[in-house]
């Protein structure tokens, strides 16, 4: 291939060599049989550039994808992008941490006031299973590169003493955990282990990490449709439809009483119900 010795930039500023391997690997999570991968590689590095954005390359995969014989796959590619795009707000994220976690055969409560030893606290999400209860702090970032940083894992066990040491609350939760759509740093990981709070981010731990739970879960959030617009995505979102699955369940008419026209209803319809069945 040509173009292929070239730096490409991150989404935090840092450079690093181009990686055929990497980008591989990304489009293979979204089971692209080899042939079309092959064509992705191709169309990649014929477009390569010194320093060009990892966002740009990205925006190349999907448009590549968007025209292919499998367009659903590029829900399934941009899942990451998909969760950031679930704000401005935490909450949408929340919701759908709730429904990751419901298909992981825990049972779910969000945004619960507790009185804690001292104030009171909204706990984002309350899971239990097993005769255990969990807290946890969903971090939502919307910006590629951001980090959960120590202070965050500082507040989030803060909440969780907090709340403990309120003797009605005593036998209320077995252990803090902190669940975010992007990296920890190293710092916030060591306190974490030090104290016994568990992290969930987007690639740590290498098991049971996010990306892999929501795959598991093969749920994916309706920011992934290219059908709707960032507007009509968020007004959905705001009318408690958080998922593909959730307008999958709707007909024509629904999605209409909800301001679709029946031309764009039926566009979200076809690619929800794509998106649904290829991820399977």
């Amino acid at each position: 291939m040509e173009n292929t010795n070239v730096t490409v930039i991150k989404a935090t500023g840092e450079p690093e060599p181009y990686s055929e391997t990497k980008v591989r690997s990304s489009i293979k999570r979204a089971g692209l049989p080899d042939e079309l991968s092959n064509q992705v590689i191709a169309h990649i590095e014929s477009i390569l550039y010194e320093n060009i954005p990892t966002k740009e390359i990205y925006k190349h995969i999907i448009e590549f994808l968007n025209k292919s014989t499998i367009p659903a796959a590029s829900a399934k590619y941009s899942l990451k992008h998909a969760v950031m795009q679930l704000g401005p707000s935490g909450y949408p994220f929340e919701k759908f941490i709730s429904f990751v976690l419901d298909k992981q055969g825990y049972s779910t409560k969000t945004n619960q006031i507790l009185q804690g030893k001292c104030v009171q606290h909204e706990v984002d999400v309350i899971a239990s299973k097993n005769g255990e209860n969990f807290m946890i702090e969903a971090k939502f970032h919307n910006k590629p590169g951001a980090r959960s940083d120590l202070k965050v894992t500082l507040y989030t066990y803060a909440r969780y003493s907090d709340l403990i040491h309120n003797s009605a609350n005593s036998n209320l939760f077995n252990k803090a955990w902190l669940i975010t759509n992007t990296k920890v740093t190293s710092e916030a990981k060591d306190y974490a282990n030090c104290i016994g709070m568990k992290i969930i981010s987007w690639s740590y731990p290498e098991k049971e990490n996010l990306r892999e739970l929501i795959e598991k879960s093969n749920l994916h959030p309706i920011t992934a449709l290219y059908s709707l617009s960032a507007m009509q995505k968020q007004h959905l979102i705001k009318n408690d439809l958080v998922l593909c699955n959730h307008i999958v369940g709707k007909n024509i008419e629904q999605l209409m009483e909800l301001g679709l026209n029946k031309e764009i209803a039926n566009n979200a319809l076809k690619e929800a119900q794509d998106v649904c069945s290829y991820s399977k």
